[in-house]
């Protein structure tokens, strides 16, 4: 259903960064690279960071990104942090979600929340 998500960023290179280190550790790279975009992916951009020069409103939401075992949620959860993230819920279980539902929970430069999931049914 869905074909791509984007986040508008304040600051490209600083996004870059965290991005760069959370998607590396989640398996997916950069699929796109331009001065004001890049996008994210395994077989084509299915996550796009586009630089807007303004801070992007508080509370904007969150994105859940799919990881492919708990050790990647954890290995994305550190990457985040040692690349200017915040912890927004550290690793561990969920069962309000469901028996195996795993996750994580990071701000990322600008504040957009990003969950870091396994197990998710």
């Amino acid at each position: 259903m869905i074909v791509h998500v984007g986040f508008e960023v304040s600051d490209l290179e600083r996004s870059a960064r965290f991005y760069d280190a959370v998607f590396y550790a989640l398996g997916a790279r950069r699929t796109f690279v331009s001065a004001r975009a890049l996008a994210y992916g395994r077989d084509h951009e299915q996550f796009w960071i586009v630089a807007r020069g303004r801070t992007p409103a508080p509370g904007y939401g969150h994105i859940a990104l799919a990881a492919a075992g708990r050790a990647a949620v954890v290995a994305a959860y550190e990457a985040g942090l040692a690349n200017g993230g915040s912890d927004d819920g550290k690793p561990g279980m969920r069962p309000q979600y469901g028996a195996t539902y795993y996750a994580a929970y990071l701000l990322d430069p600008d504040g957009l929340r990003l969950e870091l999931v396994n197990g998710a049914t």
